[in-house]
Parts: C-alpha cells; structure tokens; sequence
C-alpha cells in the first residue's frame, strides 16, 4: 500500500494531461527546470552576510568622509 505501481502513475500522468492539457505540461517542466537552475545558481553564489554587511559598513563610511570634505 505504501508504493505506486505503474497503473497509479499512469492514471497520475492521465489526470495531470486532462487539467493542463498536453501542451501545457512541456512548457511548466520548463518552467519548474528553470526554476531548478536559477536556484543551485543562487546557492553557489551565496555571499555570507558579514561580508554584505562589512561592504555597506565600508561605503557608508565613504559617503560620510566625502561629504565631509565637500562642507
């Protein structure tokens, strides 16, 4: 009872064509593929918070010392 057979899948796949239609299911693994790429992508980017914090830290004091020598 715990496991899908391939008759459960099949009837699973039949409902899924009926509610978005044969040529919509291309177009929302596409979508769901993207989505997928987009976020690794995003993880191996991720930029730890102290350094995010420590470059605002270091721009505000910037914009302070110019504004500064402009009075």
């Amino acid at each position: 009872m715990g496991t899908l057979s391939i008759g459960h899948w099949l009837v699973v796949l039949a409902i899924i064509v009926l509610l978005f239609g044969a040529k919509k299911i291309p177009e929302l693994a596409k979508g769901v593929g993207k989505g997928i790429k987009t976020f690794k992508k995003e993880m191996e980017d991720d930029t730890p918070v102290e350094k995010i914090q420590s470059s605002e830290a270091k721009n505000e004091s910037e914009t302070q010392a110019k504004t500064t020598e402009n009075a």
